[in-house]
């Protein structure tokens, strides 16, 4: 695949304008990428389930088509005619909402492997897959989570897939993890610790990662695997007395032990799948220190937004009025 001269179309090998699906267009990442190749021209076709708003990617052009991860046959009807799957799309979020089903084995695991094959049998060239920074550490793990599984599972299905494929792992993003949905609540001065802090980690923005995955998306070369995290190394206790002082207050801290963590995954994998992933997520980045950096986003000329600068926004939120844990929205670097 190879971008038109003016950055504005992308055409496969037999000169035609090339349409990427995008499975995951109505979630916050996979919505950001969808606007971003829209605004260079691409053209997007988005898997959306029954039933979920697909307003905001009508209104950028994007085609939303009817499907759903646990249904094979709308999988294979999403990828005809596709040059390249973005597959960012995961049930977690649903499930920690309180979604019955279906559960992360069957979507995040089980679909995601239907979606190859539907690719595969399309015809498709090239598959991006979202997993996370620091995979190789948790593979047999006896604690894995099972959204751990489900994203190791498909990285071993695509590994085997004559599919062009490229596995993106991003670290834990900042938008989540220092933001009130991940327990790190500055307004209301409460911050939540898995072990014990001080393992340094770089968070990432989901803009940053978006504006990565875009450039990725319409790059002639790009590598099998990119692992990568925001420029700032700084650990959760760092984290904490960076939001202190910010807010100039004191941040009420509840720490999880590493065994009590450990303990909650054990009890909760086959309870509450979601939940349990996060006990894992939140566990992983108290024991697995970064060795990734910003590398990957400065090669494609992305300005990464640092940690403590995320904190900063959020603190100057706070003075505004504005509701806790809201970003920028700002296009990627050409």
């Amino acid at each position: 695949m190879v971008s038109e001269a003016s950055g504005c179309r992308c055409f496969d090998a037999r000169g035609v304008i090339a349409v990427m699906l995008v499975v995951g267009g109505t979630g916050e990442l996979g919505g950001r990428v969808v606007r971003l190749l829209r605004e260079q021209g691409i053209g997007v076709r988005c898997l959306v389930r029954a039933g979920s708003d697909d307003a905001g990617l009508r209104l950028v052009g994007a085609d939303p088509v009817r499907g759903d991860l646990t249904e094979p046959e709308s999988l294979l009807a999403a990828c005809q005619g596709v040059e390249t799957v973005i597959a960012t799309a995961t049930v977690i979020g649903r499930r920690l909402a309180g979604a019955r089903a279906p559960s992360i084995l069957e979507a995040d695991e089980m679909g995601m492997a239907s979606l190859v094959d539907a690719a595969e049998s399309a015809g498709v060239r090239r598959f991006i897959y979202i997993s996370f920074a620091g995979a190789d550490a948790v593979l047999g793990s006896p604690l894995s989570t099972p959204l751990e599984r489900a994203k190791l599972a498909t990285e071993q299905r695509l590994g085997r897939s004559p599919i062009r494929t490229v596995i993106v792992r991003p670290d834990a993003f900042q938008d989540i993890h220092l933001a009130p949905i991940g327990r790190f609540d500055m307004g209301a001065g409460k911050a939540a610790v898995f072990g014990r802090g001080d393992t340094k980690r770089r968070w990432v923005s989901t803009d940053d990662v978006a504006a990565l995955v875009a450039a990725v998306a319409v790059e002639p070369d790009p590598p099998a695997l990119i692992e990568f995290g925001g420029p700032e190394a700084i650990s959760r206790n760092e984290a904490v007395g960076i939001a202190q002082a910010l807010t100039d207050r004191h941040m009420k801290v509840q720490r999880m032990p590493r065994p009590l963590a450990r303990l909650g995954i054990r009890l909760l994998s086959k309870r509450n799948d979601a939940l349990a992933s996060v006990f894992g997520a939140g566990l992983a980045q108290d024991l697995h220190e970064a060795h990734w950096d910003d590398k990957p986003l400065r090669d494609r000329g992305i300005t990464s937004r640092s940690a403590s600068d995320f904190l900063r926004e959020q603190a100057r939120r706070l003075t505004d009025g504005a509701a806790p844990g809201q970003t920028r929205r700002r296009p990627a670097s050409p």
